[in-house]
């Protein structure tokens, strides 16, 4: 075989394992921490070490435009997310836990840490502290949740809200609202079997929605309208 042909073979396979390989989604660096108490106003001193991701609007059918922007860390026991909402009312009427918290006011995070298998975790959090933490198999856009079982002690996630401008009541006027929890990796067992090292990678995206006036949506990653869409979410890469 001719040294010119040997070349242009090796180019071609080079080329074509190039062409295949998946291109990176955008990424999120999670930096580490030491665990600390959830206050619901990201006043501990940990969330000074890294910096506010804005959330930009998908969806918008009122025209309103508030800020959103998100910050995250990992512990050795699990992932903190603190989100800033801008608002002008609490829209928010549901008092209890794992309602139907998507139709009011609410943050959103979901997290897929194994590519491998189309199952990954959803946790809703309203202005009023109410929550929604399901695990959910996606099987060819077919998707429902389920409730986490043996809900409790060190399996449970830490979660508070605030409210800035106004009290956190249903339909009190305020300037914005905070949402700070900690998602303990031992409720993501089977999908987690152990604390995620430096350079790992899980993927994720994060949300919100406001019914203010009307229905807007932010999104991280953007999506085609339904927030389920897991190929496009983005990559945590835990530093």
């Amino acid at each position: 075989m001719s040294g010119p042909f040997v070349m242009i073979l090796l180019m071609s396979i080079s080329l074509f394992a190039t062409a295949g390989e998946k291109q990176d989604s955008a990424i999120l660096i999670a930096k580490k921490t030491s665990d600390f108490i959830i206050t619901g106003d990201g006043k501990s001193s940990p969330w000074n070490s890294t910096t506010w991701l804005p959330i930009t609007i998908q969806k918008s059918s009122g025209g309103l435009i508030f800020e959103t922007r998100v910050k995250v860390l990992y512990s050795d026991n699990g992932l903190y997310f603190l989100f800033f909402c801008e608002d002008q009312k609490i829209t928010s009427t549901i008092e209890e836990d794992f309602g139907a918290l998507y139709n009011e006011d609410v943050a959103e995070v979901f997290l897929w840490p194994d590519e491998s298998i189309p199952v990954y975790f959803e946790y809703e959090i309203s202005p009023l502290n109410f929550e929604l933490p399901i695990l959910v198999p996606n099987l060819n856009s077919r998707f429902y949740g389920w409730k986490p079982w043996h809900y409790d002690g060190d399996r449970k996630v830490q979660h508070a809200t605030s409210t800035q401008g106004g009290k956190k009541k249903s339909n009190e006027r305020v300037k914005s609202w905070m949402a700070e929890f900690f998602i303990p990796y031992k409720l993501l067992q089977p999908i987690v079997n152990s604390s995620p090292k430096s350079g790992d990678r899980w993927r994720a995206n994060l949300y919100r929605i406001d019914y203010d006036k009307d229905y807007t949506t932010w999104a991280w990653q953007k999506t085609n309208g339904s927030f389920h869409e897991f190929e496009k979410y983005g990559t945590l890469l835990f530093e």
